[in-house]
């Protein structure tokens, strides 16, 4: 016959309670995976960022411009392809404005044709014997000779001039126009006197046709030599 223990051992037999606890266990050793991702994603992030305000920041310092008011910028940049204002004599000279119904006058004379010449502040009118300039004086030339003292003052639109001419061709007559202009604008800008001698509107043209000589055709032209 066997032998029966007195405390026999009983098998142990797992409790509701613990079957929670090693579920929360399992569950509770499964859920840092998401952490450490949630963790390492800013840390990311905040190593990418100094990446991008790295390259953002050069862009920034390209477009911005130097201050003029800087005292260690130069000015010699800014002021590349800027052209400068040219110094005209009618704003910063004097100016002799007559008083209504009068005017400035002025003589010029080359070869045998001579001009007196009137002016007073206008919109850029010149008339000539009663005509327009482009009607009386055709050739560019010509045209050039009268407007030069105009141009050289840059007061084209600024005066208007009345020309009575006579004597000599079209040549003497629009050098007697240039000379008799550049004196009465003399008149008009008293400050423009050395402007207007350098560019020699001032001086009169002492060229003449030289006169025939004896024996000759012309001035120098001989005679054609023929056999028969």
């Amino acid at each position: 016959m066997t032998e029966i223990p007195e405390n026999p051992e009983v098998p142990e037999v797992p409790e509701e309670g613990s079957e929670a606890e090693t579920v929360t266990e399992t569950v509770t050793k499964e859920t840092p995976v998401p952490a450490e991702e949630e963790t390492a994603a800013p840390a990311e992030e905040e190593t990418a960022a100094p990446a991008e305000e790295e390259t953002a920041a050069p862009a920034e310092e390209e477009t911005e411009a130097p201050s003029p008011e800087s005292p260690e910028v130069s000015l010699e940049g800014l002021t590349e392809g800027v052209e400068e204002p040219e110094v005209l004599i009618d704003p910063i000279g004097r100016l002799e404005n007559p008083p209504e119904g009068t005017f400035l006058w002025g003589t010029g004379r080359r070869k045998n044709a001579r001009a007196r010449v009137r002016i007073r502040p206008g919109e850029g009118n010149i008339v000539i014997n009663g005509k327009p300039m482009a009607d009386y004086f055709t050739r560019p030339m010509d045209q050039d000779q009268v407007l030069a003292p105009l141009r050289t003052l840059s007061v084209q639109k600024k005066v208007d001039v009345w020309v009575n001419a006579e004597g000599g061709g079209f040549t003497g007559q629009s050098g007697a126009v240039r000379m008799g202009l550049g004196r009465a604008l003399i008149a008009l800008y008293p400050d423009s006197h050395d402007v207007l001698r350098q560019s020699g509107h001032l001086t009169r043209d002492p060229r003449m046709v030289e006169r025939k000589k004896f024996g000759r055709h012309g001035a120098r032209r001989g005679h054609q030599w023929g056999k028969r």
